[in-house]
């Protein structure tokens, strides 16, 4: 199975190609993670293309798709699959081993270990779902792996799959923007969009559905999917409001649904497991500890609301331009948080890849002087000498009191 297929048009994803490459042959399982469709599969193909550029004969690299239909066999035959494998290597050489959505391989950490083990192998595995890191592969490879999260397209990503040149200083961004999050930021949905905005949507529906199906409702052995469902779209229509299971499940009760509140917080884990929402922490900033409650949700695509909620989306723009925010902080290393003290609320607190803390606020535009006043004054309450980044989609910014304002499209293309 060492053959490489034909090069592609990729869009290519070189941050997440760098930490590939930083680990390269390093003694680490790489595990590469994300929403089913993110790119976890063409990143993987990017590598592997790349190895054959630096050198490596395309016999030492092997591939594995589990969801592929002949490999089905395997599935329930670990004594075989590994045969398999090692059978198409030469182990005196460098070797490459590469087993995509591996959490469909019965016992797979028994072939992931035993793969490991064996010099000369490096071994790359995805999975849609993050109980794939839980549990006893965590217990096998303790200190063993490393972890690299993908996520779907960023606007930049997003600008650059479809050949716009953002050196354009005459570029619209307000409007490619209402496209990125009307459409969807997922790489092949971005590529159906020249067939329209109906194709989007089936392309979207058929994604979420299965989600649920098999990552979910099947895994989990949920019986009331109207229930699980009316969960979902609650939480989608509340992106970046304060949540907790207890204030869903008494709407749910409002609307005639009795749920209790530990299922919601069963549903929710399975959700945020399955890369579908991203829970945020609430943070004390006086009191400088995180908080156990009123946690906040992200999506992890703003186009899926279009299935979630309907035309009709309920998530005002606001909010939608704080859920992609949100993830972009998440793209770029950040720990994040959400800030509450007294008399202020700040969206995010971050600590950074290097360690240091900043704060960002988001809103939409500064419409008049009382937006001004709340979104500048939420960060001028902070005392410390931090960093502190209000973000607004205005073409004209100000700073005030130590407070950066910049333009969100800007700050997003890294302009």
């Amino acid at each position: 199975m060492g053959y490489l297929c034909t090069r592609r048009n990729y869009t290519n994803r070189k941050e997440y190609l760098s930490k590939l490459l930083a680990y390269k042959d390093k003694d680490l399982i790489k595990v590469v993670s994300g929403l089913r469709r993110s790119g976890k599969s063409t990143l993987f193909e990017l590598y592997r293309q790349t190895l054959v550029e630096m050198g490596v004969p395309a016999s030492q690299i092997v591939f594995l798709n589990f969801e592929d239909f002949e490999l089905r066999k395997f599935l329930n035959d670990l004594d075989g699959l590994y045969a398999h494998i090692i059978g198409n290597l030469d182990l005196s050489k460098p070797s490459y081993v590469f087993l995509d959505e591996i959490q469909n391989v019965n016992e797979f950490e028994r072939l992931v270990d035993g793969l490991f083990v064996k010099p000369n192998i490096d071994v790359y595995i995805t999975g849609s779902n993050a109980f794939l890191l839980s549990g006893e592969l965590a217990t096998l490879l303790s200190g063993r792996y490393i972890e690299i999260s993908i996520l779907p397209f960023s606007f930049k990503e997003y600008l650059t799959a479809r050949d716009i040149d953002t050196s354009n200083k005459y570029l619209n961004y307000e409007a490619l923007f209402f496209d990125y999050i009307n459409e969807t930021s997922l790489p092949k949905g971005v590529e159906l969009r020249e067939g329209g905005y109906d194709i989007i949507q089936e392309y979207l529906e058929a994604i979420y559905t299965t989600i649920v199906e098999k990552d979910i409702t099947q895994r989990h052995q949920i019986n009331d999917k109207r229930a699980f469902g009316n969960i979902v779209k609650f939480v989608a229509s509340n992106i970046g409001n304060p949540l907790s299971p207890g204030n869903i499940a008494k709407t749910l009760k409002q609307d005639g649904q009795t749920t209790h509140n530990t299922t919601v917080e069963r549903y929710l884990e399975y959700l945020t497991a399955s890369f579908v929402f991203y829970k945020v922490n609430r943070f004390d900033l006086k009191g400088r500890k995180q908080l156990a409650t009123q946690e906040k949700y992200y999506l992890v695509d703003a186009g899926l609301l279009n299935v979630l909620t309907g035309k009709e989306r309920t998530t005002d723009r606001g909010h939608i331009l704080e859920n992609i925010v949100y993830l972009e902080l998440l793209r770029r290393g950040n720990k994040i948080w959400t800030g509450t003290a007294r008399n202020a609320e700040v969206d995010f607190v971050c600590r950074t890849p290097k360690g240091d803390i900043a704060y960002y606020q988001v809103a939409l535009e500064m419409s008049n002087e009382k937006t001004v006043e709340r979104e500048f004054g939420s960060l001028e309450k902070i005392n410390d000498n931090y960093p502190k980044y209000l973000l607004t989609t205005d073409s004209f910014t100000q700073d005030r009191n130590g407070v950066k304002h910049l333009n969100v499209f800007n700050w997003l293309l890294e302009l």
